[in-house]
């Protein structure tokens, strides 16, 4: 008899710490990969606020997208709740290191991208060798 280990995606508060964990890095890596655009080949802080914004969306996108491709189910749903989570932590982490909490506009950016990322992982192909 064979053993059937459960996908971490199969338990749902498991799975969207995983992808708040992600998007946290993705958020943190394409803010990077951004100011280095910025400095060396712009050279100019002007677009800065929209490159924090960029990366912010992105890094949600993707997270989100990466929990609804491999859970397969309530899409728009776990992405919000994955855009809140990742909200939270920032304002947490603004409040600790700014002194000041963030915009409720970065909430609404983060639930709009988290839900199209969601939305759109539900609705793509199924991952290659991924059993349940």
């Amino acid at each position: 008899m064979h053993r059937h280990r459960k996908s971490v995606w199969t338990n749902s508060l498991l799975s969207i710490t995983l992808s708040v964990l992600i998007g946290i890095t993705f958020i943190f890596l394409f803010a990077v990969l951004l100011s280095v655009i910025m400095y060396y080949v712009l050279g100019d802080m002007k677009v800065s606020s929209v490159f924090s914004v960029v990366a912010i969306c992105a890094g949600t996108y993707s997270a989100t997208y990466i929990c609804g491709k491999y859970r397969r189910k309530r899409g728009i749903a776990e992405g919000v709740m994955c855009g809140v989570i990742i909200y939270t932590v920032m304002a947490i982490l603004g409040v600790i290191f700014l002194g000041e909490i963030t915009g409720i506009k970065k909430l609404l950016l983060l639930v709009l991208s988290g839900g199209a990322g969601g939305v759109t992982g539900v609705n793509s192909k199924r991952p290659k060798n991924y059993m349940e």
